[in-house]
């Protein structure tokens, strides 16, 4: 398999690193050039997507979190080395005003931007499911067609509702209070699915051990599910994951549908946001670092992954549940103190 070449190629163009200053918001009457992001902040943020991506915790709102206190949040409008002001929404009939870059909107893109690494890792670990998958959008894998299925319906919801959202979307992803409530909202959530899924145990539910086992009006229900994670600190992970239980999968295969459908909802999410202001954020933080937060992503991602799957088929949600109570109560005794 030449797959981990992805991540040797990554590792040699991320070597030649300097340690530099963060990046600076400007007045938007002046124009000075743009620093790059520290290389330890680019390791601190390839990390926490790593962890959280699949972990039921909320990539998104770690993230938002990480953001703030390494002081990227600032909202005034970024000029590049020669000057001219860099867009966030170049101006158009549509936006008269245009939106300009700042360093808040460059860090947010940075975060949606790393999850290739957590992409990779995916694709590393869950090969020759979606191999199946593309065997069977040719009609040479029965099992294979079934699963693309599946994972088709489920991304549909998602990729609908959020291109009709995305701009209330952005706006919430710099909310600390939102990232609050989701976490504790979510854990409420955990704490009824696995109640509900060991009382299946007892009454001895037959649960889906294998993928092929998952409908597509059950799929559909994931799909809705992964929804509410367009809330900043819901989870994906979490809420398809849960999907998974009330669908009637073991935790085992709850948590490999999801991976799946990640890989199909990640990889366009961060596309459509790399297209949009993709170039501009590198612009400000530099490829190299880039390049690093997607290597430390993948990496981290990659162990993440094998640790979640694991961890559910013996213990469950439970866990995780707790430790988003405890962030959130961190959280408000900071912003309250």
């Amino acid at each position: 398999m030449r797959i981990p070449l992805v991540f040797v190629t990554l590792a040699l163009a991320a070597l030649p690193l300097r340690g530099q200053t963060k990046a600076n918001a400007v007045d938007s009457h002046k124009s000075q050039p743009i620093a790059e992001l520290h290389t330890s902040d680019a390791i601190i943020l390839g990390v926490i997507e790593g962890v959280t991506e699949y972990l039921p915790v909320s990539s998104t709102g770690h993230l938002v979190i990480a953001n703030r206190f390494l002081g990227l949040q600032s909202d005034q409008p970024l000029h590049a080395a020669d000057g001219h002001l860099l867009w966030f929404k170049k101006p158009s009939a549509r936006h008269p005003q245009g939106e300009p870059l700042t360093l808040d909107l460059a860090a947010k893109t940075y975060s949606i931007v790393i999850q290739f690494g957590a992409i990779a890792a995916v694709a590393l670990l869950y090969w020759s499911q979606l191999m199946a998958m593309l065997r069977g959008l040719f009609g040479k894998d029965e099992p294979g067609r079934r699963l693309l299925v599946n994972v088709i319906v489920a991304f549909l919801p998602a990729a609908v509702i959020g291109l009709l959202l995305a701009s209330r979307i952005d706006q919430l992803l710099s909310s600390v209070w939102a990232v609050i409530f989701a976490q504790v909202a979510g854990a409420l959530l955990m704490f009824y699915a696995e109640a509900r899924r060991r009382r299946r145990e007892v009454k001895n539910v037959p649960e889906g051990h294998v993928l092929n086992d998952l409908t597509p009006k059950s799929a559909l229900g994931i799909g809705f599910m992964q929804c509410l994670a367009m809330w900043p600190g819901t989870s994906r992970s979490m809420t398809t994951i849960v999907g998974g239980y009330f669908a009637g999968l073991d935790p085992r295969r709850a948590a490999e549908f999801s991976f799946i459908l990640g890989f199909v909802t990640l990889s366009a999410a961060t596309v459509y946001k790399s297209l949009q202001s993709g170039a501009a954020m590198i612009e400000v933080f530099g490829w190299s670092h880039v390049l690093l937060g997607c290597v430390v992503a993948a990496v981290v991602a990659a162990l993440c992954v094998r640790f979640l799957v694991r961890w559910l088929t013996r213990h469950g949600l439970s866990v995780f549940a707790w430790y988003r109570i405890a962030i959130a109560a961190v959280l408000a005794a900071i912003l309250l103190h």
